[in-house]
């Protein structure tokens, strides 16, 4: 006879809640596999020889842009599969807010997009490795036989998309033990966002060991590659961005202080990296070019084709006018001291820029009780994430990086200070013995179905203060493409009239699969209460009914608006689950910032007197990094010999 706890889990993995149907994920196991296949196949003739066409395509494309095949084409299909995966990705957010959990991972169109995207990206990174045959690609690169090396890059870019795509298949065993959880911080779901943004990051060191072995060492670089540096740190800002698409969408599930925190991480790395590599208004063509890609996105999602949740995004143009009015100062030639003075600027007069914007098309401004906290979190963020976009930016540039326990240090450094920032944001409670009086008035129907507007009395009246995060109704998961304003979603910010008295300013629907929640959000209180949700006879659900007149107590959030999940598990499990992904996702920083060091030493050391210079490198590389980012008084002040590079991170050692 089957246990209790046999029982138990018969019953999780029956649940829709749950994981994938065993049809479904046997099917993408089987696709991905033969494909794999083939392309492991593809990748073995090239290194016996026996095909000679992918080596070929390589070289051409690489001829035309004066790159070495193992850059040029990895690149190439990069730029595809990249945005691939960001339009998959944004769909599928406003997917899962429109109409709520999937039937499956095949039901949902848009995760043929991501799925596409993301192994796309690990092909890219794995052709890097594979196609360099009768060279070493370059100083930096990793022996994997006697007679193969691969370029650092490769190998990273190949790591971030391994990492992201091992998030799909733990995704699904995620649901099946904790049940979904429809939001887009779950582990898992970080585990394939981190991966495609932190690409970026592989493919900018990629470039730059394409530029010092460039097949033509003394044509100069033609305007394009300039062009592909933009779309490169533009990329980059896109890709740190995503983890606040759900503050884009007006359905954070965490905090509102975590959004700024965010920004100044996503701002402070990108920003002053991209200037010190390009140059003069560099920072001002990676954020319109970071605009135009988002404003195309959101508009192909919540347009007429797609017709799903509306989104809107950063806009970082604050930051980019802190970060480029501060490169005027004599400051900016040492790169380390500089970026920490850049980050405060972002994190303070650029996230003041960016909350007018905020105001003007989010769903949530930022109150001004929120800012003491705001500027406690996102200050040291945006110092250290200065320093690691100033220390990038020393890499991209072939300069001298700090000493080895200085570099180490500023990294675990941010890591620790990133991560205490946002343990704090996410320190929440929910009042004791607090409730609210909720009072319905029907109105015209929302697409023929039920409408009503809100009259809610909070108690105690002193809950709130006059100026919290949002006191407001959210109605989500009504179905994408139905006949309402939203597609799936309505957001009504209640309008305060009294002291805990407030009143709707627009009809919210309660029938069918809506689920119309009353939200509370001042400094640390964060809770919520039901005001209808559908019956959901897949996970045990019952309806709870909008009746005319009701009072219910506040609850935690979570236990309303991630419905689906189970917490029919030991504690232990869940935080045991999460800290496996947290250190697998500090791996990967550790990778990309051992990749960067590599590379920062290997090719400074053929630099130095004495050294070999890897045959094809470009004078340009030799005096400081590929071009096109110099400022005509760092020209001056250049040092052409090669011998006198200068720690960056020591005092005084700026360039003079």
């Amino acid at each position: 006879m089957p246990s209790t706890t046999d029982d138990a889990v018969v019953q999780l993995l029956a649940q829709e809640g749950g994981g994938a149907a065993l049809d479904q994920v046997f099917a993408m196991t089987g696709a991905a596999g033969v494909i794999g296949a083939l392309l492991l196949w593809i990748g073995y003739l090239h290194r016996t020889r026996r095909i000679t066409w992918l080596g070929s395509v390589a070289d051409r494309l690489g001829e035309s842009m004066n790159r070495p095949g193992w850059v040029a084409l990895p690149l190439l299909l990069f730029l595809l599969t990249i945005v691939t995966a960001l339009i998959g990705f944004i769909w599928d957010v406003s997917l899962h807010i429109g109409n709520g959990r999937d039937e499956g991972p095949l039901a949902n169109p848009a995760h043929y997009f991501i799925l596409v995207g993301l192994f796309f990206l690990f092909t890219a990174g794995m052709t890097a490795i594979v196609l360099p045959l009768d060279e070493k690609p370059g100083p930096a690169a990793v022996r994997i036989t006697r007679t193969w090396h691969a370029p650092v890059g490769g190998i990273l870019l190949a790591a971030t998309g391994l990492y992201a795509l091992i998030g799909f298949p733990l995704d699904d065993i995620w649901h099946r033990i904790f049940g979904q959880d429809v939001t887009l911080w779950g582990p898992t779901h970080l585990m394939l966002i981190g991966g495609a943004g932190l690409s970026l990051v592989a493919v900018l060191l990629l470039e730059y060991e394409g530029s010092r072995n460039k097949p033509r060492p003394d044509e100069p670089d033609l305007w394009r590659v300039r062009v592909q540096r933009v779309f490169a740190f533009g990329g980059l800002l896109i890709g740190l961005s995503v983890f606040q698409v759900e503050y884009d969408f007006g359905v954070q599930q965490f905090p509102l202080v975590l959004q700024p925190l965010l920004i100044t991480a996503a701002a402070t790395v990108t920003l002053v990296a991209a200037r010190i590599v390009l140059g003069r208004g560099g920072t001002l063509a990676v954020v319109a070019f970071a605009m135009v890609v988002r404003g195309l996105v959101a508009y192909l999602v919540a347009g007429p084709i797609i017709d799903a949740p509306r989104n809107v995004f950063p806009l970082y143009l604050g930051a980019a006018v802190v970060v480029e009015l501060l490169a005027l100062l004599p400051l900016h030639r040492n790169r380390i001291w500089w970026g920490a003075l850049a980050g405060f600027g972002i994190a303070t007069v650029g996230l003041w820029i960016e909350s007018r914007w905020v105001e003007a098309v989010y769903l949530n401004p930022w109150p001004t009780a929120m800012w003491p906290e705001l500027l406690a979190m996102a200050v040291p963020t945006g110092i250290l994430g200065g320093v690691v976009g100033g220390m990038l930016g020393v890499v991209l540039r072939g300069e001298q990086l700090p000493r080895p326990p200085v570099r180490r240090a500023v990294m675990v450094a941010a890591v620790l200070v990133l991560g205490a920032a946002t343990a704090n944001g996410l320190m929440v409670s929910v009042p004791e013995n607090a409730s609210a009086t909720v009072a319905l008035r029907d109105t015209t129907p929302v697409g023929g179905g039920r409408a009503v507007v809100a009259d809610v009395r909070l108690q105690p009246a002193d809950l709130v203060s006059e100026d919290p995060e949002w006191v407001q109704i959210l109605a989500w998961q009504g179905g994408v493409g139905a006949d309402d304003a939203g597609s799936g979603l309505v957001i009504d910010q209640l309008t305060r009239v009294g002291e805990g008295h407030y009143l709707s300013t627009r009809p919210v629907p309660v029938d069918g699969t809506w689920k119309t929640i009353l939200r509370v959000h001042d400094g640390r209180t964060y809770t919520a209460l039901p005001i209808y949700m559908a019956a959901d006879p897949g996970i045990g659900a019952e309806e709870t009914p909008a009746l005319a007149e009701f009072q219910r107590q506040f609850i935690p959030e979570i236990s309303v608006l991630q419905r689906e999940r189970s917490f029919d598990h030991p504690a232990w499990l869940f935080a045991a689950a999460s800290l496996v992904v947290l250190l697998c996702s500090l791996a990967l920083v550790w990778g990309l910032s051992w990749g960067a060091a590599r590379i920062n030493d290997r090719y400074l050391a053929v630099s130095s007197p004495g050294g070999t210079e890897p045959a094809g490198t470009p004078a340009s590389a030799r005096t400081g990094g590929p071009g096109g980012g110099t400022d005509e008084a760092e020209l001056s002040a250049s040092d052409h010999s090669g011998a006198r590079h200068r720690r960056s991170g020591d005092s005084g050692a700026g360039e003079r």
